[in-house]
């Protein structure tokens, strides 16, 4: 216990970090969770992406009471004082060894850190200028060292991006310049301010009921769902091919939005029975696995609208919300390059019209990023989630089988027919697509550094999505989707009335809270769609005129 409560300095942390572990920050507490990892059920890459950072906000936000406990065995000292982040290896941060450091140094000064985000609250030019060049991630590799330790795991090695021409560097200061503009400063007094405001909210709000779920609300879904699949089951019968399809497709759209909630624990707010109801759902009725999905999204929860690290915006080579895709982003999601080759200059430049007829055929790639997972094995390898790759596993067959087998095959009575109804109860779930795309596509992809809160992250990067209350059943409640990154555990069907409180926060400590009707949020999307594709326009034309000015002055030889 002695061992577990010693202080421990800002230093000696970065020389643990720098040796391999893995350590976050919770509560003051110093957690070093290598341990943890393969057993962690949302994934290791959303640790990785919280190592030298204080996560209490991120941790609190995902996590019921039981895993806060847990994660405290993981302790092994405290520290005082506010925390300053460090940079995460996998971001790009570099490390040093505890003896590297100049001792004469005050252990607790923040200049002794290696990657230290203090620089970024300096001046508005130097925040925009660290934050461009944090996100081309040089060709430095993170420092993370291998041991022969049985179950560590450890953090991927940033690899270089090659960035032929830097020509959007203005387009990126400009909106990163925007962004300081416009939101709140990002000193630390100021952040500080707005996480304790915050979490003030939070506490009430779960004081008020807002954490607890309505299950009346979900009995009046399942009256929904049971009339869709019956609708579906009807026409099926009556051989309404097609009219059959299309209720099926509505059955999935709706029903997809109960196993998001059981991904976030915000049903019975239990591990085992809300990762069962949500397998149930996702695998063995949508054909898609809950495990991938929880993976992908905690991610896209902590770095929200990040090009380099965010999945859920990293869409080459059909999409790009940000004129950094064109310099080949290595994700460090997906552990390879996102290039920029011929086929993305010609989608993208078409993105802002292909934008509704590409997300009809969304459902197809979730189930090759389903598979990938299952087959792959990229989920907890170890603790009470790993047995759940094997259960989606079981739910894919059964899906398959029921789907593929006993309704396409055997129900449908020719190759057309069965291409058609395939179709059409798919394109049917494009609404969903957009509905998750809708509320960030639009929104800032700046990286303001490690300083800023939780909150404001959430909030600069996230919309809510107007619409009147009769409506919800069809966004399924997650049109409010700036409430629901702050709060994840929140039971959707609450989102609404928490909207209000939120928006009395948001002008208390002045952070814009942005929300859209339907139609004006399309508009905001199609918009930055169609400026990153004139973007791409410039980035052809002037590398053409480079290359022609290049080869006409004998800079290029052979041409």
């Amino acid at each position: 216990m002695v061992a577990r409560d010693k202080l421990l300095s800002r230093a000696a942390i970065e020389g643990m970090i720098a040796e391999g572990n893995i350590i976050v920050i919770y509560e003051n507490r110093v957690l070093r969770v290598d341990a943890w990892l393969p057993r962690h059920p949302g994934g290791d890459k959303v640790v990785f992406h919280m190592v030298g950072r204080d996560a209490t906000d991120e941790i609190n936000a995902f996590h019921c009471d039981e895993t806060r406990v847990i994660v405290r065995k993981y302790q092994i000292g405290h520290v005082e004082g506010v925390w300053k982040n460090f940079i995460p290896p996998i971001q790009g941060g570099k490390f040093r060894r505890f003896e590297q450091i100049d001792e004469a140094v005050s252990l607790t000064d923040t200049s002794a850190s290696g990657s230290s985000d203090d620089e970024v609250c300096c001046t508005t030019s130097t925040r925009a200028n660290s934050t461009l060049s944090r996100t081309k991630l040089a060709s430095e590799e993170a420092t993370f060292e291998k041991k022969e330790a049985k179950d560590k795991i450890y953090a991927p090695k940033v690899q270089e991006i090659p960035m032929s021409v830097d020509l959007f560097a203005e387009y990126e200061r400009k909106l990163v310049e925007r962004d300081l503009e416009k939101y709140p400063s990002l000193d630390y007094d100021t952040q500080l301010s707005i996480t304790r405001r915050y979490r003030e909210l939070e506490e009430k709000l779960a004081q008020e009921g807002y954490f607890q779920c309505t299950y009346w609300g979900y009995g009046r879904e399942c009256i929904r769902y049971f009339t869709l699949a019956t609708l579906s089951y009807y026409f099926l019968k009556k051989e309404w091919y097609l009219t059959s399809a299309f209720f099926l497709g509505l059955f999935w759209h709706q029903i997809t939005f109960t196993a998001h909630d059981a991904g976030h624990h915000a049903i019975t707010h239990s591990f085992f029975g809300d990762n069962v109801i949500g397998t149930i759902v996702a695998n063995y009725i949508g054909g898609l696995s809950l495990g991938w999905w929880k993976r992908n999204h905690n991610v896209h929860h902590i770095v929200t609208n990040d090009p380099v690290h965010d999945p859920d915006i990293q869409h080459m080579p059909f999409f790009a919300v940000s004129t950094k895709f064109f310099g080949d982003i290595f994700s460090t999601y997906y552990d390879r390059l996102l290039k920029y080759d011929g086929v993305s200059k010609v989608m993208i430049g078409l993105q802002n019209w292909m934008y509704y007829p590409i997300l009809c055929f969304g459902r197809f790639n979730l189930y090759r990023l389903s598979w990938e997972y299952l087959l792959l094995g990229q989920g907890p390898r170890k603790g009470q989630a790993a047995w759940f790759r094997y259960f989606e596993v079981v739910g894919m067959g059964v899906f398959w089988y029921w789907f593929g087998y006993r309704l396409v095959y055997q129900q449908l009575p020719s190759a057309g027919v069965r291409i058609g109804y395939v179709l059409i109860s798919h394109m049917v779930t494009m609404p969903l697509h957009v509905q998750i795309t809708l509320s960030h596509f639009a929104m800032s992809t700046a990286d303001l550094g490690g300083s800023e809160s939780f909150a404001q992250k959430m909030l600069r990067t996230t919309m809510d999505v107007d619409c009147p209350a009769w409506l919800d059943f069809i966004h399924g409640g997650l049109q409010f989707q700036a409430v629901h990154h702050l709060f994840p555990r929140m039971p959707r069907h609450n989102f609404r009335a928490a909207q209000k409180p939120v928006i009395e926060f948001c002008n208390d400590v002045g952070v814009q809270y942005s929300i859209y009707g339907f139609v004006d949020g399309n508009k905001e999307v199609i918009w930055r769609l169609g400026d990153i594709a004139k973007q791409a326009a410039i980035f052809a034309d002037c590398s053409n005129h480079m290359v022609q000015e290049a080869t006409a002055t004998g800079k290029i030889e052979g041409m």
